[in-house]
């Protein structure tokens, strides 16, 4: 590791300005990226895609939908962050949006060596990297009608304000960006990641999940336990309903014997005074 420090800072010594303002061996969360962006970055549009890379940065950088993309060769895992400079937070590759994951192999600045054979205007052979199970799931993430493709997010470049000791703390870092930056993610997964870290989204899932909650059926041992609960309140309910109900019933039908029995004795005088 040592040698590769030390050729680093002397190869260093006679390149560009452009690069040598990079400060290699970064570390986030305790994986180191390589690089460190210490002034906002120069972002080119990747023709045909949605999707921003960095030309002057000597790392697989890229900008999507209002967050920041790194791939690092070095763990061949992707990091994510809301400004130029993290801190970066590993992504599970199911999360990576597949936008990013269709940036041609000639747009990584600092390619892996897995990387070497495939071709360079087409998309990283992911499926190989991460196995078939990630394949399963992503049938035909490499094909999408051109047509209908996202536009580009529009650019934060007001953090070009912001380095050095005006770069925001972590917990600045959320403020600072709702204040100056309006912008709503539109890829879903970009969506989750924006509130992870605690950041607005006009997320529509979670609003039908809570109209939803109320028409979620019960398990058989919930419905019989709700059963048995309400099984008392519900007899004392419905004793006096049946008391009411039968009453009525009665009164009428001894009524209705009683009259004939009534009118006999009526009649029985008057037919025998008519037969003395």
């Amino acid at each position: 590791m040592r040698k590769v420090i030390l050729a680093i800072g002397l190869a260093l010594a006679g390149i560009a300005p452009a690069y040598a303002q990079l400060s290699f061996g970064f570390s986030s969360g305790g994986v180191s990226l390589g690089f460190t962006v210490p002034t906002y970055p120069r972002l080119v549009a990747v023709p045909g895609y949605p999707v921003y890379y960095a030309p002057g940065i000597n790392g697989n950088y890229f900008f999507y939908d209002g967050l920041y993309w790194v791939f690092n060769d070095d763990d061949g895992n992707w990091y994510q962050s809301s400004w130029y400079n993290g801190p970066w937070s590993m992504v599970p590759p199911e999360a990576v949006p597949l936008y990013v994951l269709r940036v041609p192999v000639q747009y990584y600045r600092r390619p892996p060596a897995f990387f070497q054979g495939w071709a360079r205007n087409a998309p990283p052979r992911w499926g190989d990297h991460w196995g078939r199970g990630w394949s399963d799931q992503h049938r035909g993430w490499d094909r999408w009608d051109r047509t209908k493709a996202q536009r580009a997010a529009p650019l934060p470049s007001y953090q070009r304000n912001y380095s050095g000791d005006r770069y925001p703390r972590n917990e600045e870092q959320a403020r600072t960006n709702e204040q100056n930056y309006k912008y709503q993610p539109r890829d879903q997964s970009v969506r989750d990641h924006w509130q992870g870290r605690g950041q607005p989204s006009n997320d529509a899932r979670p609003q039908r999940a809570e109209r939803a909650a109320p028409q979620q059926r019960a398990t058989p041992h919930e419905a019989a336990q709700r059963e048995q609960a309400a099984a008392p309140q519900r007899q004392q309910h419905e004793a006096p309903q049946r008391e009411e109900r039968a009453q009525p019933r009665e009164a009428p039908q001894r009524e209705e014997r009683s009259a004939p029995a009534h009118d006999l004795n009526n009649r029985r005088p008057a037919g025998d005074s008519g037969g003395g």
